[in-house]
């Protein structure tokens, strides 16, 4: 069995192995996983975080002993809190951006340090080991405000709803799955709208009844949430409802309690 780390600021994760099949989610920087098959210049990948199945591109994959690995598993670490934070490889002395949501493994007076790597951190970091408060979470989930919408994104360069939700919560503390029809599975559910309060998920199905969307509760009556962009909208027990096109965009399922 081989296992990884990403060590860039992104790397796409698709479904097939291929640079033109759908991308489905993105590994961030510090992110591990494990290594389930390779094909060619592809490897199918295991991430540890969600035990979401996907497939990395060797020439972004890189190694660490299973020792590292199940040292990882054990740790809760630090994540970078804000939009973009400079990190600079202390052996080829390249800086580059790491985006919000970001594990900072190993993190010690700003040095992350393990197996031949060294990185110099001088930006803020945040401890998840305690869960915070929906206020917390409101204001996590704001600094993505305008991020463009992209399928499979992690980003506030590009997020997908789902994705949207994981960050926000993973920033504080909680974790979910990757996908929404994953994330309808956790909490407890509530009978009424009227019930709903700030940092609850509302969750959304298509004709078919299957989940396609979900938002973060800033309120009874206003969600947050990744549709065109990152964006503030009404909605009530039909659904969301559009401001910009006077018509409802997506039709309420369920409301569920996480924290």
């Amino acid at each position: 069995m081989q296992f990884g780390i990403c060590l860039l600021s992104l790397v796409p994760c698709r479904k097939e192995a291929s640079g033109t099949s759908e991308m489905v989610t993105q590994l961030l920087f510090g992110d591990y996983y494990q290594v389930l098959e390779s094909q060619n210049d592809w490897l199918k990948i295991l991430i540890d975080y969600d035990q979401y199945t996907c497939w990395i591109s060797v020439k972004q994959h890189v190694k660490i002993t299973e020792t590292t690995y199940k040292f990882l598993q054990k740790l809760s670490p630090a994540l970078n809190p804000n939009t973009v934070e400079w990190i600079e490889n202390s052996v080829t002395q390249q800086k580059f951006y790491i985006t919000i949501g970001a594990s900072l493994p190993f993190l010690n007076q700003h040095k992350l340090s393990f197996e031949t790597h060294v990185f110099n951190y001088l930006g803020e970091s945040k401890s998840t080991k305690e869960k915070a408060n929906a206020k917390q979470i409101i204001k996590s989930a704001h600094q993505f405000i305008n991020a463009p919408y992209l399928w499979g994104g992690k980003s506030p360069f590009g997020i997908d709803c789902s994705g949207f939700t994981q960050i926000v919560f993973k920033l504080n503390g909680y974790k979910l799955p990757r996908d929404a029809y994953q994330q309808v599975e956790l909490g407890d559910a509530l009978s009424f709208v009227e019930e709903a309060e700030a940092g609850d998920l509302a969750f959304f199905d298509n004709e078919e009844g299957k989940i396609v969307h979900v938002g973060i509760l800033l309120n009874n009556n206003e969600l947050i949430h990744a549709s065109g962009c990152v964006r503030i909208d009404k909605f009530d027990h039909y659904g969301i409802f559009n401001a910009d096109t006077g018509k409802y965009s997506h039709t309420l399922r369920v409301i569920k309690r996480i924290i």
